[in-house]
């Protein structure tokens, strides 16, 4: 074992290797400088910091410092593995000294005040470190593994991270109708998606849009992820019996103008919900579904009737995030007509990423940008005929994956513009590449979902039909025929 001020010595010169020169913070990020793994590998802790307080520091700078989403600590039979999400996607940090590992994940629980010696059942915490602007929250989650106990850290953003609805990448169209639907006085709103898809990043730009001195807002989260100032926000505790349901059952007796909700789970939160918006009150909540124009099938697996989604939704939309491209060293490519243009006479600027990235980005990639689907309330008047009579009905031993696909072809000639295809026009522009789309928005995912829609927005106009056309349709078939109608018959 070193002296103390030894010790103290090597620290100070890993922490001084790890941030630029003139930051007074150890835990505040350097928001211009990212690399790729090779950078993060030669930059992060290692076995000359002999005191694991400092090791966690540096350890939460780098994670900052790379705009990590979330930072994990998973046990192997060699070691502690620990790596970073970055832009939705996992990267490696180097492995900690295995004399330091049990030490380090003890410290992390210590700082999230759990409790050390149980190791055996799942345990949630939380750490607030210095930031930047303001001090930053992190959401610790303990699990116990084969080989020890698992530790993930999720980053909650700052305050500052909410977006206008200016710059949450929605189309103008797109804006205007969820703007509209947020001006009204009842309604509920459901934003969709998968996790990770930036759901919650969404209902908080709508709650700093609605945040007004004669508004009561009030949320159910679990758990509240940005405090928000001048809003209610109830942290759902289920092992208590403080559920979605159960919450938002009492915050209807607090007089609400506005309700949020964390996510329509079952048939009670889904009933609640309803009622509410039928009551006079604003509600926003989200789902999980594929698409926007899927969600009414699951409401209807939720016990909702038709007649109570169309008096009740104002509006249903779906997000994914992409990674954008970097700017400074992203790589010109060549165009795949039938993918990246309207027309195979156009000639957009097409990249694609630089794989060994710059000092900017990592891989290529730096940030993320939103792609939506919206579904307005005049489309969700054209679509109950057909969400009823795919779905009510539905044949014995049929899967609801069948029923869906059967709601959206139906669906599929009604104009919109689906997820994959603005993910296309992004493209087009030169913000992302084809791998990402491909990765995100699969093309197999919407040929099954929407028939129609996936070439028609990006072949064609967005209205314009099938028809006077001979390519092969997404479905297999080929339409030589000169009628409107979206069949395949020779009319």
């Amino acid at each position: 074992m070193h002296p103390p001020d030894t010790q103290k010595h090597s620290v100070e010169r890993t922490l001084a290797a790890e941030f630029p020169a003139g930051m007074s913070n150890p835990v505040a990020p350097a928001p211009e400088v990212m690399g790729d793994p090779a950078t993060m590998q030669s930059t992060s802790p290692t076995a000359e910091q002999e005191s694991v307080p400092a090791y966690v520091d540096a350890l939460f700078a780098k994670a900052l410092q790379q705009r990590a989403s979330d930072l994990h600590l998973e046990p192997q039979r060699n070691g502690l593995r620990i790596r970073l999400r970055v832009d939705g996607l996992l990267h490696d940090l180097p492995t900690p000294p295995a004399e330091i590992a049990l030490r380090l994940c003890a410290r992390i629980k210590v700082m999230a005040k759990l409790d050390i010696a149980e190791r055996r059942l799942p345990q949630d915490g939380r750490i607030s470190v210095p930031g930047q602007h303001q001090r930053i929250d992190l959401r610790v989650s303990s699990l116990p593994t084969l080989w020890g106990e698992k530790l993930v850290l999720r980053i909650v953003p700052e305050t500052s991270a909410i977006l206008p609805l200016e710059a949450l990448g929605l189309s103008e169209q797109q804006r205007q109708a969820f703007a509209s639907a947020l001006s009204q006085p009842q309604g509920l709103i459901l934003v969709t998606g998968p996790t990770g898809s930036g759901k919650t990043l969404t209902l908080y730009s709508a709650l700093q849009t609605l945040n007004a001195d004669y508004r009561n807002i009030s949320t159910a989260e679990e758990p509240v992820e940005i405090p928000l100032p001048g809003i209610n926000q109830v942290g759902i505790a289920p092992h208590i019996g403080l559920d979605f349901g159960a919450t938002l059952r009492a915050l209807l007796r607090q007089d609400p103008d506005v309700l949020m909700v964390g996510e329509i789970r079952d048939e009670d939160t889904a009933a609640m919900a309803i009622r509410a918006a039928q009551t006079g009150h604003l509600v926003l909540s989200t789902l999980h579904t594929k698409s926007a124009i899927t969600t009414l099938a699951r409401l209807r697996q939720l016990g909702i009737s038709d007649r109570d989604v169309f008096e009740s939704v104002t509006l249903i939309l779906a997000q994914r995030l992409l990674r954008k491209l970097c700017d400074r060293c992203k790589l010109p490519a060549t165009p795949s007509w039938h993918a990246a243009t309207p027309h195979p006479s156009a000639n957009p600027q097409i990249f694609q990423a630089n794989p060994d990235g710059c000092h900017h980005c990592l891989q290529g990639y730096r940030g993320r940008m939103g792609v939506f689907e919206l579904c307005s309330p005049a489309m969700l008047n054209g679509l109950g005929e057909h969400v009823s009579k795919n779905t009510t009905a539905r044949p014995a031993g049929s899967s609801q994956k069948a029923s869906d696909t059967a709601v959206n072809a139906e669906f599929a000639p009604t104009p919109y513009q689906d997820l994959r295809a603005m993910g296309l026009q992004y493209y087009r522009q030169g913000l992302t590449c084809l791998t990402e789309v491909d990765r995100v928005l699969p093309q197999q995912s919407f040929e099954s979902g929407h028939a129609s829609t996936v070439n028609s927005t990006v072949l064609e106009p967005v209205h314009q039909s099938w028809a006077n056309v001979s390519t092969p349709r997404p479905d297999g078939f080929t339409r030589d025929c000169d009628c409107d109608c979206d069949c395949d018959c020779d009319q």
